[in-house]
Protein backbone atom coordinates (compact mmCIF):
# COMPACT_ATOMS: atom_id res chain seq x y z
CA UNK A 1 0.00 0.00 0.00
CA UNK A 2 1.37 3.63 -0.64
CA UNK A 3 1.69 6.14 2.09
CA UNK A 4 -1.86 8.03 2.26
CA UNK A 5 -0.51 11.59 0.03
CA UNK A 6 -3.12 13.40 2.50
CA UNK A 7 -2.05 11.67 5.88
CA UNK A 8 1.49 12.52 5.48
CA UNK A 9 1.53 15.37 3.77
CA UNK A 10 -0.31 16.87 6.74
CA UNK A 11 2.40 15.94 8.90
CA UNK A 12 5.03 17.27 6.82
CA UNK A 13 3.30 20.36 5.89
CA UNK A 14 4.27 22.47 8.98
CA UNK A 15 8.02 21.63 8.25
CA UNK A 16 7.81 22.87 4.65
CA UNK A 17 7.48 26.30 5.50
CA UNK A 18 11.47 26.69 6.65
CA UNK A 19 12.98 23.54 5.17
CA UNK A 20 16.75 24.50 4.84
CA UNK A 21 19.04 22.54 5.90
CA UNK A 22 21.27 24.72 8.01
CA UNK A 23 18.04 25.05 9.97
CA UNK A 24 17.96 21.59 10.83
CA UNK A 25 21.55 21.32 11.38
CA UNK A 26 21.49 24.17 13.44
CA UNK A 27 18.10 22.55 15.20
CA UNK A 28 19.65 19.40 15.94
CA UNK A 29 22.92 21.33 17.73
CA UNK A 30 20.82 23.07 19.29
CA UNK A 31 18.91 19.61 20.69
CA UNK A 32 21.93 18.34 22.02
CA UNK A 33 22.94 21.60 23.56
CA UNK A 34 19.86 21.96 25.60
CA UNK A 35 20.37 17.66 26.29
CA UNK A 36 23.89 17.74 27.73
CA UNK A 37 22.91 20.93 29.11
CA UNK A 38 20.15 18.91 31.12
CA UNK A 39 22.33 16.35 32.08
CA UNK A 40 24.63 18.90 33.64
CA UNK A 41 22.11 20.75 35.87
CA UNK A 42 20.95 17.08 37.07
CA UNK A 43 24.07 15.59 37.92
CA UNK A 44 24.88 19.08 39.62
CA UNK A 45 21.81 18.64 41.71
CA UNK A 46 22.52 14.51 42.33
CA UNK A 47 26.06 16.50 43.69
CA UNK A 48 24.70 18.66 45.88
CA UNK A 49 22.27 16.85 47.35
CA UNK A 50 24.64 13.87 47.33
CA UNK A 51 26.94 16.14 50.37
CA UNK A 52 29.97 16.60 47.43
CA UNK A 53 29.85 13.34 46.38
CA UNK A 54 32.37 13.45 43.53
CA UNK A 55 31.02 14.03 39.46
CA UNK A 56 32.13 10.54 38.68
CA UNK A 57 30.09 9.25 41.22
CA UNK A 58 27.86 10.72 40.65
CA UNK A 59 27.60 9.66 36.82
CA UNK A 60 28.11 6.18 37.51
CA UNK A 61 24.49 6.18 39.91
CA UNK A 62 22.62 7.39 37.64
CA UNK A 63 24.06 5.72 34.14
CA UNK A 64 23.71 2.09 35.44
CA UNK A 65 20.36 2.45 36.27
CA UNK A 66 21.32 -0.41 38.53
CA UNK A 67 18.63 0.76 41.37
CA UNK A 68 15.05 2.08 41.72
CA UNK A 69 15.84 5.87 42.25
CA UNK A 70 19.10 6.26 39.77
CA UNK A 71 16.97 4.49 36.86
CA UNK A 72 13.98 6.89 37.14
CA UNK A 73 16.63 9.80 37.54
CA UNK A 74 18.04 8.49 34.27
CA UNK A 75 14.89 8.32 32.57
CA UNK A 76 14.20 12.04 33.47
CA UNK A 77 17.75 13.27 31.69
CA UNK A 78 15.28 12.76 28.60
CA UNK A 79 13.43 15.82 29.43
CA UNK A 80 16.50 17.52 28.26
CA UNK A 81 16.30 15.61 24.64
CA UNK A 82 12.32 16.71 24.67
CA UNK A 83 12.67 20.13 25.31
CA UNK A 84 15.75 20.59 23.11
CA UNK A 85 13.87 19.71 20.44
CA UNK A 86 10.86 22.27 21.25
CA UNK A 87 13.01 24.51 21.31
CA UNK A 88 14.72 23.77 17.87
CA UNK A 89 11.14 23.80 16.47
CA UNK A 90 10.28 27.37 17.97
CA UNK A 91 13.32 29.03 17.40
CA UNK A 92 15.24 28.10 14.29
CA UNK A 93 11.91 26.67 12.90
CA UNK A 94 9.64 28.65 14.30
CA UNK A 95 6.73 26.37 13.93
CA UNK A 96 4.36 25.30 16.84
CA UNK A 97 5.20 22.80 19.36
CA UNK A 98 2.16 21.11 18.49
CA UNK A 99 3.07 20.16 14.85
CA UNK A 100 5.67 17.38 16.34
CA UNK A 101 2.91 15.22 17.67
CA UNK A 102 0.64 15.29 14.89
CA UNK A 103 -3.08 15.68 15.85
CA UNK A 104 -4.30 14.95 19.41
CA UNK A 105 -6.83 12.87 18.99
CA UNK A 106 -4.93 10.25 16.54
CA UNK A 107 -1.85 10.55 18.92
CA UNK A 108 -3.85 9.17 21.93
CA UNK A 109 -6.11 6.55 20.05
CA UNK A 110 -2.99 5.49 17.97
CA UNK A 111 -0.56 5.13 21.47
CA UNK A 112 -3.37 3.00 23.19
CA UNK A 113 -3.38 1.06 20.30
CA UNK A 114 0.20 0.60 19.37
CA UNK A 115 0.62 -0.40 23.15
CA UNK A 116 -1.85 -3.16 23.23
CA UNK A 117 -1.19 -4.81 20.24
CA UNK A 118 2.51 -5.00 21.64
CA UNK A 119 1.13 -6.24 25.23
CA UNK A 120 -0.68 -8.58 23.04
CA UNK A 121 1.77 -9.93 20.56
CA UNK A 122 4.03 -10.08 23.35
CA UNK A 123 2.07 -12.40 25.86
CA UNK A 124 2.98 -15.43 24.91
CA UNK A 125 6.69 -15.21 24.79
CA UNK A 126 6.19 -14.19 28.48
CA UNK A 127 4.20 -16.81 29.60
CA UNK A 128 7.06 -18.79 28.09
CA UNK A 129 9.73 -16.98 29.47
CA UNK A 130 8.09 -17.45 33.05
CA UNK A 131 7.62 -21.27 32.64
CA UNK A 132 10.43 -22.19 31.12
CA UNK A 133 13.33 -19.95 31.92
CA UNK A 134 15.26 -20.56 35.17
CA UNK A 135 14.51 -16.82 36.22
CA UNK A 136 16.07 -14.98 39.44
CA UNK A 137 13.97 -12.50 41.06
CA UNK A 138 14.75 -8.80 41.03
CA UNK A 139 13.03 -5.95 42.35
CA UNK A 140 10.56 -6.88 45.54
CA UNK A 141 6.59 -6.69 44.36
CA UNK A 142 6.40 -4.03 46.78
CA UNK A 143 9.38 -1.51 45.79
CA UNK A 144 8.12 -1.82 42.27
CA UNK A 145 4.75 -1.06 42.67
CA UNK A 146 5.81 1.85 44.87
CA UNK A 147 8.00 3.33 42.01
CA UNK A 148 5.35 2.04 39.28
CA UNK A 149 3.94 5.44 38.57
CA UNK A 150 7.23 6.96 38.44
CA UNK A 151 8.85 4.50 35.91
CA UNK A 152 5.77 4.60 34.06
CA UNK A 153 5.81 8.85 33.79
CA UNK A 154 9.79 8.26 33.22
CA UNK A 155 9.17 5.98 30.37
CA UNK A 156 6.43 8.29 28.80
CA UNK A 157 9.23 11.07 29.27
CA UNK A 158 12.19 8.82 27.41
CA UNK A 159 10.32 7.21 25.03
CA UNK A 160 8.60 10.63 23.78
CA UNK A 161 11.87 12.41 23.93
CA UNK A 162 13.01 9.90 21.46
CA UNK A 163 10.19 9.92 18.83
CA UNK A 164 9.73 13.34 18.98
CA UNK A 165 13.38 13.26 17.45
CA UNK A 166 13.84 10.83 15.77
CA UNK A 167 10.20 10.75 14.21
CA UNK A 168 9.24 14.17 14.72
CA UNK A 169 11.51 16.38 14.34
CA UNK A 170 14.20 14.24 11.99
CA UNK A 171 11.74 12.77 9.79
CA UNK A 172 9.49 15.73 9.20
CA UNK A 173 12.41 18.18 8.49
CA UNK A 174 13.86 15.61 6.09
CA UNK A 175 10.56 14.76 4.28
CA UNK A 176 10.15 18.45 3.32
CA UNK A 177 13.72 18.48 2.11
CA UNK A 178 13.92 15.46 0.33
CA UNK A 179 11.56 13.23 -1.67
CA UNK A 180 13.61 9.73 -1.32
CA UNK A 181 12.59 7.55 1.66
CA UNK A 182 16.26 6.81 1.68
CA UNK A 183 16.99 9.92 3.38
CA UNK A 184 14.01 11.06 5.54
CA UNK A 185 12.89 7.49 6.55
CA UNK A 186 16.20 5.23 6.50
CA UNK A 187 18.49 7.72 7.45
CA UNK A 188 16.93 8.79 10.78
CA UNK A 189 16.38 4.95 11.95
CA UNK A 190 20.13 4.34 11.15
CA UNK A 191 21.10 7.17 13.57
CA UNK A 192 18.46 5.99 16.27
CA UNK A 193 20.32 2.16 16.15
CA UNK A 194 23.51 3.93 16.36
CA UNK A 195 23.08 6.25 19.46
CA UNK A 196 22.45 2.72 21.59
CA UNK A 197 26.14 2.01 20.50
CA UNK A 198 27.20 0.35 23.62
CA UNK A 199 30.39 -1.86 22.80
CA UNK A 200 31.20 -2.71 26.57
CA UNK A 201 27.92 -3.38 27.82
CA UNK A 202 26.78 -5.41 24.47
CA UNK A 203 29.86 -7.28 23.71
CA UNK A 204 30.15 -9.31 20.61
CA UNK A 205 26.11 -9.12 20.36
CA UNK A 206 26.75 -5.18 19.57
CA UNK A 207 26.01 -5.21 15.61
CA UNK A 208 23.17 -7.67 15.90
CA UNK A 209 21.34 -5.37 18.65
CA UNK A 210 22.10 -2.16 16.68
CA UNK A 211 20.79 -3.74 13.88
CA UNK A 212 17.30 -4.63 15.54
CA UNK A 213 17.09 -1.30 16.98
CA UNK A 214 17.87 0.63 13.99
CA UNK A 215 14.77 -1.92 12.70
CA UNK A 216 12.53 -1.29 14.84
CA UNK A 217 13.04 2.11 14.53
CA UNK A 218 12.60 2.01 10.56
CA UNK A 219 9.28 0.25 10.99
CA UNK A 220 8.45 3.08 13.57
CA UNK A 221 9.20 5.27 10.97
CA UNK A 222 6.67 3.65 8.67
CA UNK A 223 3.82 3.78 10.75
CA UNK A 224 4.28 7.24 11.56
CA UNK A 225 4.12 8.31 8.04
CA UNK A 226 1.44 6.01 7.53
CA UNK A 227 -0.90 7.12 10.81
CA UNK A 228 0.35 11.37 10.46
CA UNK A 229 0.95 11.23 14.12
CA UNK A 230 3.48 10.05 16.80
CA UNK A 231 0.78 8.24 19.22
CA UNK A 232 1.53 4.61 17.45
CA UNK A 233 5.19 4.49 17.13
CA UNK A 234 5.50 6.35 20.42
CA UNK A 235 3.12 3.78 21.79
CA UNK A 236 4.84 0.45 20.29
CA UNK A 237 7.95 2.33 21.76
CA UNK A 238 6.70 2.23 25.51
CA UNK A 239 5.45 -0.57 25.52
CA UNK A 240 8.84 -2.15 24.48
CA UNK A 241 10.75 -0.47 26.65
CA UNK A 242 8.20 -1.42 29.51
CA UNK A 243 9.26 -5.07 29.49
CA UNK A 244 12.60 -4.32 28.62
CA UNK A 245 13.31 -2.29 32.40
CA UNK A 246 10.09 -3.28 34.28
CA UNK A 247 9.56 -7.13 33.75
CA UNK A 248 12.44 -8.52 32.17
CA UNK A 249 16.09 -7.74 31.69
CA UNK A 250 19.69 -9.37 31.72
CA UNK A 251 21.36 -7.53 34.06
CA UNK A 252 23.88 -5.47 32.80
CA UNK A 253 21.98 -1.88 33.14
CA UNK A 254 18.91 0.05 33.97
CA UNK A 255 18.05 -3.30 36.36
CA UNK A 256 16.99 -1.20 38.87
CA UNK A 257 13.29 -2.18 38.65
CA UNK A 258 12.95 -5.18 36.63
CA UNK A 259 11.12 -7.97 38.34
CA UNK A 260 13.14 -10.77 36.79
CA UNK A 261 17.16 -11.19 35.58
CA UNK A 262 17.25 -13.73 32.78
CA UNK A 263 19.11 -16.17 33.35
CA UNK A 264 21.96 -15.37 30.32
CA UNK A 265 24.28 -12.11 29.71
CA UNK A 266 23.16 -10.23 26.69
CA UNK A 267 26.94 -10.31 25.94
CA UNK A 268 25.88 -13.98 25.16
CA UNK A 269 25.68 -14.27 21.55
CA UNK A 270 25.07 -17.49 20.69
CA UNK A 271 22.04 -17.22 23.03
CA UNK A 272 20.55 -13.98 21.85
CA UNK A 273 21.31 -14.36 18.61
CA UNK A 274 18.18 -16.33 17.93
CA UNK A 275 15.85 -14.37 20.34
CA UNK A 276 16.88 -11.27 18.53
CA UNK A 277 15.57 -13.07 15.28
CA UNK A 278 12.62 -14.02 17.45
CA UNK A 279 12.28 -10.15 18.40
CA UNK A 280 12.33 -9.36 14.39
CA UNK A 281 9.97 -11.79 13.49
CA UNK A 282 7.42 -9.91 16.34
CA UNK A 283 8.17 -6.61 15.47
CA UNK A 284 7.55 -7.98 11.54
CA UNK A 285 3.96 -9.14 13.90
CA UNK A 286 2.88 -6.40 15.48
CA UNK A 287 4.25 -3.55 12.46
CA UNK A 288 1.55 -5.75 9.88
CA UNK A 289 -1.23 -5.73 12.67
CA UNK A 290 -0.63 -1.52 13.11
CA UNK A 291 -0.82 -1.30 9.51
CA UNK A 292 -3.98 -3.05 8.60
CA UNK A 293 -5.37 -1.43 11.54
CA UNK A 294 -4.54 2.31 10.22
CA UNK A 295 -5.70 1.08 6.30
CA UNK A 296 -8.77 -0.38 7.69
CA UNK A 297 -9.63 3.05 9.66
Amino acid sequence: MLLSPIVFDRFVAPARLRPQLWRLVLGVGLVLAVYLGWMVAMFAAIWVLAGGESVDQALATVGTGSTPVSLILLLLTFLGMALGTFAAVRLIHKRPIASLFGPRDWLIRDFAFGTGVFALVALPGLVWSFFMLDLTPGANLSIWLMFLPLAIMGLLIQTGAEELVFRGYLQQQLAARFASRWVWMVLPSVVFGLVHYAPEELGGSLWPVLFTTGFFGLLMADLTARSGALGMAWGLHFANNFLAMMLFTTGEALDGLALYRLPFSIRDTETVLPLLGLDLVGMLLVWAICRWHLRAR
